[in-house]
């Protein structure tokens, strides 16, 4: 009975959230067995199918237009490593750490990235869809004119990111910290900010139709959207 109960009420939580925005589809990656992977370092068009990267220095290494499928990269050190172009699908980055990891227009579908220590992140141009975030933290991603699509960012802090004219539909900030974000030009659609747990947004305050704030929310912005259409707010 209480079981039942608690999917009731999950249920009805869920519905009642659609209602206002629609959900975003969660990846649900389900990895076959793995093999190590065996080579030297990444080639460029590299080929790699149910293979399991393990506490690997792959740093300034260059994987540029490879196909990583049912893959698991696990503990890898990943600073300044040449990953543009690449597509990632029905696979997990599990601790990946380092800065100026190049992913400019590369795709990830069905992708869960986990506890990330990433810095200067290139993702411009890139296609995320069907992709969580969860936990970590990542400072300066540049999704700038990248598109999401089902996408959650969970329990993670996000510091100054750039979605600026990026394409957002159905995404959802949950238990996150974004910090310093810029919105600008961006396109949005079924945009869930209301569960951030902290929401900064330096530029592109205007750009918000299409996303779902809380009231809290809507107070701490105030300011800003009263300095777009021109009003100033003082004591008498």
């Amino acid at each position: 009975m209480v079981r039942k109960a608690q999917a009731q009420a999950q249920a009805q939580a869920q519905a009642k959230t659609e209602s206002v925005v629609k959900a975003a589809r969660r990846a649900e990656v389900r990895l076959p067995p793995l093999r190590p992977f065996e080579g030297a370092e990444l080639e460029p068009d590299g080929d790699y199918d149910g293979v399991e990267f393990r506490d690997l220095d792959l740093g300034a290494q260059d994987g540029g237009g490879a196909l990583f499928m049912d893959c698991a990269v696990t503990g890898c050190a990943l600073g300044e490593t040449r990953l543009a172009r690449a597509r990632f699908v029905d696979s997990v980055l599990r601790e990946p750490r380092g800065v100026g990891t190049d992913l400019t227009e590369a795709s990830l579908r069905d992708v869960e990235v986990v506890d990330a220590r990433l810095g200067g992140v290139q993702l411009h141009g890139g296609v995320l869809e069907r992709v969580v975030v969860r936990g970590g933290k990542i400072d300066y991603l540049n999704l700038r004119k990248a598109r999401l699509r089902d996408v959650v960012f969970e329990g993670c802090v996000l510091v100054e990111p750039d979605f600026g004219l990026a394409s957002l539909e159905r995404v959802a900030f949950l238990d996150c910290v974004v910090r310093g974000v810029d919105f600008s030009g961006v396109r949005m659609k079924d945009v869930d900010l209301r569960a951030a747990g902290e929401l900064e947004i330096a530029r592109g305050v205007e750009c918000l139709r299409g996303a779902v704030i809380s009231p809290e929310q809507l107070i701490d912005l105030a300011p800003a959207f009263a300095g777009q259409v021109g009003v100033k707010v003082a004591g008498a």
